[in-house]
C-alpha cells in the first residue's frame, strides 16, 4: 500500500515537474545591443541596432524566436565613452540577466568592454567596431565579431591603392580605430609610399590645418598623390577636401574606403576614386540583401545603409548559433557552435575564424560615379576581394 502511494506522488510530482521545466526552457533570451546612440557615432549605432532588429525578424521568418524561446532586446547608450561601455555591460549581464551582448560602435568603447565579458563569461558580439586589437592582442574567447576588421579594411584598400609610383598621406582618427587602421595600411601597403601620418581627433570641426600639412607632404612629392582617409563619425573631412580643389592645385586626389551615405554625398565630387568598403545596397546579390533593402525602403523610405548591413548581420549570427545550440544559452555552448560557424548575411555568407572568432567576409573595390539620380556619389563594383585573398593575419596570443 505505502509503496503504491509512494509510485502515485512521484507520478503526479513528475507530471507537475514538466510544465515547470517547459516553462523554465522556454523563458526569454535577452540579448543587450550597445551602442554610442548620441555622439559622433550616433547615426552609425542607429543604423546598427535598425539592421539588428530587421536580421532578428529576418532569421526567425518574423517568429523573434528561438526553439520557442523569445529574443528581447535590450538597448543601452555608451555615448561613444568607454567607461560608460564598460560600465553598462557589466548592468547587462549582472542586473539584466543578458545571455549575450552585441556592441558597440566605436573601438575604444569596445577594447573597454572585452574584459567584462570575460569577467562574467559570457558572448560579447563585437559590431561594428574595427580596431585590430578587438580580435588581436586585446582579444578573449568570449568575444566574437561580425564587423570587418582594421585588416581586412586596409588589405582590400591595398588592393586599390597599392601601385608603384604612388604616394600616400594618411588622414585618420586620432584613436584606437584611427591608428589601428594606419598601422595595419602600412603593413598592407607594398608597392605605395606612405610618406606623412595625420591624426585628428573624433568630432573634429575644423580640419583646415591638418589638411594643409598634408598638403605641404605631399605637393613636391613625385609620382602619383593622394590623400588616404581614415575616418569615422561626425563631422567628416570630405566637404573641406572637395573645397580645396586639391587635384587641380596639386594634382593631389583622394583614396578612401566606403561611409554611410550622408558622408558619400561628398564623393560626388571625386569621380572615378578608387577603394574597397564593406557594404552598399547595390552591391551584393542575395536573399538577405533583396530582403534588407525591399522592407527598407518600404518601412523608412530610403535605402540601408553601411552599418544596417552589419546589424543584421550581427543578429544573423546570433539566430544561427542559437539555432545550433537549440536555444541554449549557455557560454561554453555558443563558443563551440560559434567557432568555425558560417552564416548567411546582407554580405553573402561569413565564416568566424576558430583562432580569433573574427568574421572572414568579402569586400568591395569600387570606383566613384556621380549619378545625378542619387544624391551620393554611387560605388560601382570593380571587383568582390575574397576573403583568401587578403590573408588577414591572426594577430592574438592564443
Amino acid at each position: 500500500m505505502h509503496r503504491r502511494t509512494w509510485v502515485a506522488l512521484a507520478a503526479v510530482a513528475a507530471a507537475l515537474a514538466s510544465p515547470i521545466a517547459a516553462l523554465a526552457q522556454a523563458k526569454d533570451i535577452k540579448i543587450a545591443i550597445i551602442a554610442s546612440k548620441t555622439g559622433p557615432l550616433e547615426a552609425y549605432a542607429k543604423q546598427t541596432i535598425v539592421g539588428f532588429n530587421l536580421g532578428l525578424e529576418y532569421a526567425t521568418n518574423g517568429t523573434m524566436a528561438v526553439n520557442g524561446r523569445k529574443l528581447v532586446v535590450i538597448e543601452k547608450d555608451d555615448q561613444g565613452k568607454p567607461d560608460v561601455g564598460k560600465s553598462l555591460l557589466a548592468a547587462a549581464y549582472a542586473d539584466d540577466k543578458v545571455d549575450i551582448a552585441v556592441g558597440p560602435t566605436a573601438s575604444p568603447v569596445a577594447l573597454a568592454m572585452l574584459p567584462v565579458a570575460e569577467e562574467y563569461k559570457k558572448v560579447l558580439l563585437v559590431e561594428p567596431a574595427v580596431a585590430d586589437s578587438i580580435t588581436g592582442d586585446k582579444w578573449n574567447r568570449y568575444i566574437f565579431r561580425t564587423g570587418r576588421n582594421s585588416s581586412q579594411d586596409a588589405a582590400a584598400n591595398a588592393a586599390a591603392l597599392d601601385q608603384p609610383g604612388n604616394v600616400v598621406a594618411v588622414l585618420a582618427n586620432d584613436n584606437a580605430f584611427g591608428r589601428d587602421a594606419v598601422k595595419a595600411s602600412k603593413e598592407f601597403v607594398k608597392k605605395a609610399k606612405i610618406v606623412h601620418e595625420e591624426y585628428l581627433p573624433v568630432g573634429t570641426t575644423d580640419f583646415t590645418a591638418g589638411l594643409q600639412r598634408i598638403i605641404d607632404r605631399l605637393k613636391d612629392q613625385p609620382g602619383k598623390k593622394f590623400i588616404s582617409v581614415v575616418w569615422s563619425g561626425a563631422p567628416t573631412p570630405f566637404p573641406k577636401i572637395a573645397e580645396l580643389d586639391l587635384k587641380k592645385r596639386y594634382g593631389i586626389e583622394l583614396a578612401t574606403g566606403g561611409n554611410i551615405l550622408p558622408a558619400m554625398v561628398a564623393y560626388k565630387q571625386f569621380e572615378g576614386m578608387e577603394g574597397a568598403l564593406y557594404y552598399y545596397f547595390g552591391i551584393p546579390k542575395n536573399k538577405a540583401n533583396e530582403w534588407l533593402v525591399a522592407n527598407h525602403y518600404s518601412r523608412l523610405k530610403s535605402p540601408p545603409d553601411f552599418f544596417t548591413a552589419g546589424g543584421m548581420s550581427a543578429a544573423m549570427a546570433v539566430v544561427e548559433a542559437l539555432k545550433k545550440t537549440g536555444g541554449d544559452t549557455n557560454s561554453d555552448k555558443l563558443i563551440a557552435a560559434m567557432e568555425g560557424m558560417s552564416f548567411e548575411t546582407p554580405k553573402g555568407k561569413m565564416t568566424f575564424r576558430k583562432e580569433d572568432h573574427q568574421a572572414m567576409q568579402e569586400m568591395y573595390h569600387f570606383k566613384i560615379k556621380n549619378d545625378p539620380a542619387f544624391a551620393w556619389g554611387v560605388p560601382e563594383l570593380v571587383r568582390v576581394i575574397k576573403p583568401e585573398e587578403m590573408q588577414i593575419p591572426i594577430r592574438n596570443k592564443r
